[in-house]
């Protein structure tokens, strides 16, 4: 059976298919208006996309973090015959850098050098960057005294340990301290805690989280205050590193531009790196604390490497207001946003229930928060001067100097407990002269009467040689 079929053609009367705009006037004039918004706002967008390109290609063309240069302590020097344990020698040198040979697999490598316990002594090898000659020497103790002390075949009557960091020389602009570090140096329950509190689908969305966004958005509606945030890792850093922190639709829209721009431009792994070593994570002194690295030292006087699940969560936590949620002055806020960035882990599957719970048990253990003690930042500043008188600043920095020193880290430590204990008995002593009893009305009352508080200053010099040894203010 032959089928014919006939098929109208376009523009013919019985047809309503037409090329062309449509006849209805609104509907083209409607048409029109979308066609020149959408060309309007797709050129804006390729505008601002090829200005933030470019910002962001100077921003990362050279390091990330400045070169800074580095203020030096004086060696400690091992003298043959010395009371000393073993383990006392290799804990300096683990704080001025040195790895330890025998367990590897805990210090890594270090260009400064390497030492390795024995059953009568140490071992000491001096790296490629170390302030000494790169000659290894044996220290051998005996009933916790120095017997013996050779390099190469050779009898000393004494050694120099590498001489410990005391910070980095901060520049003018930004009084900050910072340790840099690797993403494949930072351990992974660290960045589990960061995730879980911060940016749960860090790995997943691409630069902006719009789910997470959503949400924040209807809690803050719902609730009628601010209580979650809506801006992942990649945001964070594309305010810190390029806005202004005013809170405008405009600085948020071209925040989340940026974000995107950096998640094509770098991998996760470089973006967290980024992020561990930019962020605030409060103040030590006149100091502040910038990326985790540097707040493991301060907080807990560890490496960070070393860093435990209960003081990761506390550092993750108190990345929302390190001021506010500061363990040395708010230890009760500290404490709770740890246990809910433990719990958020939980959420995460990050770590089990069994260990949060054990986690949350732990108390706040920090080191003690003398900053005198650790970073003299009155000698410090001393140096500081004494430099930008005779080298330009940066040159100082941007070529990495190292700046060796008298100061003494044992004498300087003593100084600031010595001055820490004294002021507080003058204190007391002031108090108990300005305190009266004095008549109100038909009342005696006991009252304080005022005045300025006491000031102290402390410097403890060689009296041979003249260099300062230690200094408190």
């Amino acid at each position: 059976m032959a089928i014919k079929i006939k098929i109208p053609k376009s523009g013919s009367k019985g047809g309503k298919a037409r090329r062309g705009l449509p006849r209805d006037p609104v509907i083209r004039a409607a048409l029109v208006v979308f066609l020149v918004a959408a060309i309007g706002v797709g050129g804006f967008l390729c505008y601002f996309y090829i200005k933030y390109d470019r910002i962001i290609e100077q921003r990362f063309r050279s390091p990330v973090f400045s070169n800074s240069a580095k203020i030096y302590a004086l060696p400690r020097t091992v003298h043959d015959g010395e009371k000393i344990d073993a383990k006392e020698i290799a804990a300096s040198l683990r704080r001025a850098g040195y790895a330890d040979q025998g367990h590897p697999e805990k210090d890594g490598q270090s260009p400064l050098g390497t030492f390795h316990l024995v059953k009568d002594g140490i071992e000491i090898t001096p790296g490629p960057e170390s302030y000494h000659s790169p000659e290894s020497a044996s220290i051998v103790i005996e009933d916790g005294q120095v017997s013996r002390i050779t390099s190469r075949g050779n009898d000393l009557f004494a050694y120099e340990l590498e001489p410990q960091l005391v910070t980095s020389l901060f520049d003018s602009e930004q009084r900050s301290k910072r340790q840099l570090v690797k993403y494949v140096d930072i351990p992974k329950v660290m960045v589990d805690a960061v995730l879980a509190i911060e940016d749960r689908r860090f790995f997943e969305h691409s630069g902006v989280n719009f789910i997470r966004m959503f949400e924040a958005g209807w809690v803050d509606l719902t609730k009628q205050r601010h209580e979650q945030g809506g801006s992942t890792i990649t945001m964070q850093l594309s305010r810190g590193f390029f806005l202004t922190p005013e809170k405008t639709v405009r600085r948020k829209l071209t925040e989340m531009l940026i974000a995107e721009e950096m998640e094509q431009k770098f991998s996760k792994q470089q973006i967290f790196e980024f992020y561990a070593n930019w962020v605030n994570l409060g103040q030590r002194g006149s100091f502040a604390i910038s990326g985790f690295a540097e707040a493991s030292r301060a907080y807990f006087n560890k490496d960070l490497k070393d860093i435990t699940l209960p003081e990761a969560a506390l550092l993750a936590g108190i990345i929302q207001g390190p001021s506010r949620l500061s363990p040395y002055r708010h230890p009760e806020r500290a404490l709770e946003r740890r246990n809910l960035v433990l719990d958020s882990m939980v959420e995460n599957h990050a770590i089990t229930k069994e260990q949060a719970e054990k986690a949350k048990a732990s108390p706040l253990k920090l080191a003690p928060p003398n900053v005198e003690a650790s970073d003299a930042p009155y000698f410090v500043d001393m140096v500081r001067d004494t430099l930008i008188n005779k080298f330009n600043e940066h040159d100082l920095n941007d070529q990495s100097y190292r700046i060796y020193t008298t100061l003494d880290p044992d004498l300087q430590k003593a100084a600031a407990q010595a001055v820490e204990t004294g002021i507080k008995l003058v204190d007391d002593q002031v108090k108990k002269m300005r305190t009266k009893r004095v008549k109100v009305g038909k009342k005696m009352e006991t009252q304080v009467a005022p005045g300025p508080q006491a000031q102290v200053a402390l410097v403890a010099m060689d009296p041979h040689t003249g260099p300062v040894l230690a200094l408190v203010g």
